[in-house]
């Protein structure tokens, strides 16, 4: 079994760490996601971060169930990011369109952490005040709950595999990534007309389209059809 996860008040009274360090929740998730940032997923092991931290690697333990459990605590502390500072303005759309774009903004800023933690689902606070947002934006919008669930759903699920996919595409090793970005120039480009028309009219287009993100595209399009729903709703 895991073992239970010391409460708050009584990791404060811990002595600190060899350097003086005093450890907490926070400075562990902020640590490991810089690990992360520097290092990659492989680099992120208990002993490394106890060493990082100056602290005997079983003393993460008393903050975390394991390492699967400060997985969790990074994700919701990227959503956190993402949320610090926003407030909602009562026009859902542009509400709605704010929080997504925050969301991807943040992951993609932690391309390692992102591909880590997209998938998860960790139940924290961070993680249950964005999905209460987004579940209130479009109840007072007006959706009735089974519209805002099925738009949430897609709203969730696209943020997130677009912040995933944009990550991993950041995370590659920088030789691969620029080659990646070649390939739109040196061979989607210089392809005739006469095998490959679609391609060869569209070619300017693509070599400057497909070095960005189509996320904000991505959610417009989710955004108009929400939209259109509504209306409908309204209309009934």
């Amino acid at each position: 079994m895991p073992k239970p996860v010391v409460p708050e008040e009584k990791r404060r009274r811990r002595r600190p760490t060899k350097s003086g360090t005093v450890l907490s929740e926070r400075l562990i998730v902020e640590t490991a996601l810089r690990m992360l940032r520097e290092h990659g997923s492989a680099g992120l092991t208990a002993r490394r971060l106890g060493l990082a931290l100056d602290a005997d690697p079983s003393t993460l333990y008393r903050y975390f169930r394991g390492m699967d459990d400060l997985t969790l605590a990074i994700g919701d502390a990227l959503i956190g990011q993402a949320l610090g500072g926003w407030a909602p303005t009562g026009e859902w759309r542009a509400d709605l369109r704010a929080v997504g774009l925050r969301i991807h903004a943040a992951y993609v800023e932690h391309p390692q952490a992102a591909v880590l933690t997209a998938s998860r689902v960790s139940g924290r606070a961070h993680e249950l005040a964005a999905d209460e947002a987004v579940l209130d934006i479009l109840r007072t919008a007006g959706f009735p709950v089974p519209d805002a669930v099925r738009v949430y759903h897609a709203f969730v699920d696209t943020t997130l595999a677009f912040a995933a996919l944009d990550a991993a595409s950041l995370a590659l090793p920088s030789a691969s990534l620029r080659a990646d970005e070649e390939m739109w120039r040196s061979t989607y480009a210089l392809l005739p007309a006469t095998t490959h028309p679609r391609i060869a009219e569209a070619a300017p287009l693509l070599a400057t389209r497909m070095l960005t993100s189509a996320y904000p595209t991505a959610l417009d399009m989710l955004l108009d059809s929400a939209a259109a729903q509504l209306d409908g709703i309204r209309g009934e």
